[in-house]
């Protein structure tokens, strides 16, 4: 395998941790634990995730994700604990792909690997904070499920398929910074519409 092929499932899997870290790795080491994914070669290093104490401490932190993520302001809560947790792990979920014994790459990939999770958890946390304007609760359900859904679809191709893991970290990192793009914009607005409201004097 390429290094190209390589770093794309570094970057893929980094970026997807940047959504939902806990995700990840419960679902990479479930995947391998009982046998549903063949754990390629170049990723024997991840076989730690097969842990059962691994799965299990990642099933905790899934299970408060996946709920704490549905409800509107706790999960911008939730995201900004997460805001360190998430890009370190991206980063080392990226290092520990790449082979241990070039340094080199290690380090390339755990600097892109950290990059591409705080790219994505900020695009996630800002589309959140949108959403979290909204006055119904169902769009946070519809968005965090949506977000559930994909990551770990796109997670399972990944691993698997090398090629495809290229595609996935370009199109995702395209989206994350479109997505920043337009939350930042959105954003503004927002502040500009919500400035002069409080700031006009009461009768």
């Amino acid at each position: 395998m390429g290094i190209v092929e390589l770093l794309g499932v570094a970057a893929s899997v980094s970026l997807l941790a940047g959504w939902r870290m806990y995700l990840c790795v419960f679902g990479t080491g479930i995947a391998m634990h009982y046998g549903l994914i063949e754990t390629p070669e170049h990723l024997q290093s991840l076989a730690v995730l097969a842990n059962p104490w691994v799965i299990g401490a990642s099933g905790i932190g899934l299970l408060a994700e996946f709920f704490a993520d549905k409800v509107a302001w706790l999960d911008s809560l939730w995201d900004s604990v997460h805001t360190a947790i998430r890009p370190i792990g991206g980063a080392l979920l990226a290092m520990a792909i790449v082979d241990p014994s070039d340094t080199t790459w290690q380090v390339v990939a755990f600097l892109l690997g950290g990059g591409a999770a705080l790219m994505s958890h900020g695009a996630k946390a800002g589309t959140r904070a949108v959403v979290n304007a909204s006055p119904e609760p169902f769009s946070n359900i519809a968005v965090s499920t949506g977000e559930d859904v994909v990551t770990g679809g796109l997670l399972f191709l990944a691993l698997g398929n090398p090629v495809a893991a290229v595609i996935v970290a370009v199109m995702l990192a395209i989206g994350a910074l479109f997505t920043l793009i337009a939350v930042r914009r959105m954003l503004k607005k927002l502040f500009a519409v919500a400035g002069p409201a409080s700031i006009e004097p009461k009768p």
